[in-house]
């Protein structure tokens, strides 16, 4: 529902502003400019969907092989002491742990296809031991605010746009968009356990907080000594390596079960063509409307107000760019999705727009569309501080972005 009135407004705002600039300032070709841009971006989203199928391929084909190597299970193992805190409501060895665990994990190795009906399986099982079933419990809330906060190992998708667009290496923005993701998980579940009087003094907690909290201290601290230049080399080869080890972990790890690597890489690499197919009508939608929306000149209108008002703070605006994927990213994530491409294409992928536009993409969920789905399935209508809690972790990873996004492709 968001999302229809997100879309109908870019049009109704469009034909507004349109219709002021024939009228006004006697700009006969704005109507022109839309119907060419409407049937340019139609075209930019049918290639870039098209385009996403080799390289989507061969992520969900590894990320298939990691799934059977039991890298899920593997994390789920590692982190069940600090989960065991967070729901105190939770029965020990109830399914609903398994099942969060599961959804987690799979969401931490960008595994949405696992994630989702693992997390409706999870709240299905929550709702069980909820007592008002109309009203969100606690361990529902704090699910649903884990899952906004979007922390994610391997930002596939990103990736593979970036890849599809011209980025020159495109796991560059894969440590700003760990680092980003860890503060707006981190915020997340402070702010929940507040609301929840949630004990985070205690000794597990402080170990798992404390531990991730002293590593990504460690990573900006050691970033923030180094030149762009630097910044830059050292950055990218980490993520590099870091990504082609986890790749050599899933397929080492099935190599010792016993799987059939190839044959289990071929199952999920199937599902990247019909994946590409999918997400065509959503990206052309987008792409189109946001298209009609700046050749109308409101997104020219909306990004040098926001610039003009950051310039007069004294304050470097070269972030305001990437604000359009950030504002849209709680409300939609093909609007967010479609705002980065429309970043990366007028800037460049490689630009600190492009880049911004990459890490804000990937530092949060889509916080209405989870409330919506993990909250429609089970029927509840009080979702209670679920909003607060989840736009204030998506916040923390905006600003966390844009803040990162300085320290690591400031003069790009």
């Amino acid at each position: 529902m968001v999302l229809n009135y997100v879309w109908v407004a870019f049009f109704v705002i469009a034909f507004l502003t349109a219709t002021a600039k024939l009228i006004f300032w006697g700009d006969t070709e704005v109507f022109g400019e839309i119907m060419n841009g409407t049937m340019g971006s139609a075209k930019l989203g049918f290639e870039i969907s098209i385009g996403l199928t080799g390289v989507m391929t061969l992520w969900l084909g590894l990320m298939r092989v990691g799934e059977k190597a039991g890298v899920v299970e593997l994390f789920g193992k590692l982190v069940a002491p600090f989960f065991q805190r967070l729901f105190p409501e939770i029965p020990e060895n109830h399914s609903a742990t398994g099942s969060i665990l599961m959804n987690f994990s799979a969401n931490i190795l960008g595994l949405d296809n696992a994630a989702t009906p693992l997390g409706l399986k999870a709240m299905k099982e929550l709702q069980t031991l909820n007592p008002d079933k109309d009203r969100a419990s606690n361990a529902q809330i704090m699910f649903l605010v884990l899952n906004t906060s979007g922390l994610t190992l391997i930002p596939i998708n990103v990736m593979v746009y970036r890849a599809e667009l011209g980025a020159v290496n495109p796991s560059d923005i894969f440590v700003p968009i760990l680092l980003a993701t860890f503060f707006s998980t981190l915020t997340g579940i402070i702010v929940t356990a507040i609301y929840q009087k949630i004990n985070l003094l205690d000794r597990v907690i402080l170990i798992y907080l404390g531990t991730l909290s002293v590593l990504v201290g460690l990573i900006i601290w050691l970033f923030s000594g180094l030149t762009q230049e630097e910044t830059r080399i050292v950055s990218s080869t980490a993520s590099n390596v870091i990504l082609f080890s986890i790749i050599i972990t899933f397929i080492g790890l099935a190599v010792f079960r016993k799987i059939n690597v190839y044959e289990t890489f071929i199952e999920g690499a199937k599902e990247g063509f019909k994946t590409a197919i999918v997400i065509i009508p959503y990206l052309v939608a987008m792409l189109v409307a946001i298209g009609v929306f700046r050749n109308a000149g409101a997104m020219a209108f909306l990004i040098d107000s926001i610039e003009l008002l950051i310039k007069s703070l004294g304050i470097n605006a070269d972030f305001v760019a990437g604000l359009p994927t950030a504002i849209m990213k709680p409300l939609s994530g093909s609007g967010a999705r479609g705002m980065m491409v429309e970043t990366m294409k007028t800037y460049g992928a490689d630009s600190f727009q492009g880049r911004l536009a990459s890490v804000l993409q990937g530092s949060t969920e889509t916080t209405f569309y989870v409330l919506a789905v993990y909250f429609g399935v089970v029927g509840i209508r009080n979702t209670r501080y679920a909003v607060v809690c989840g736009l204030l972790a998506d916040l923390a990873g905006i600003m966390a972005s844009i803040l990162l996004a300085y320290l690591f492709f400031g003069d790009a």
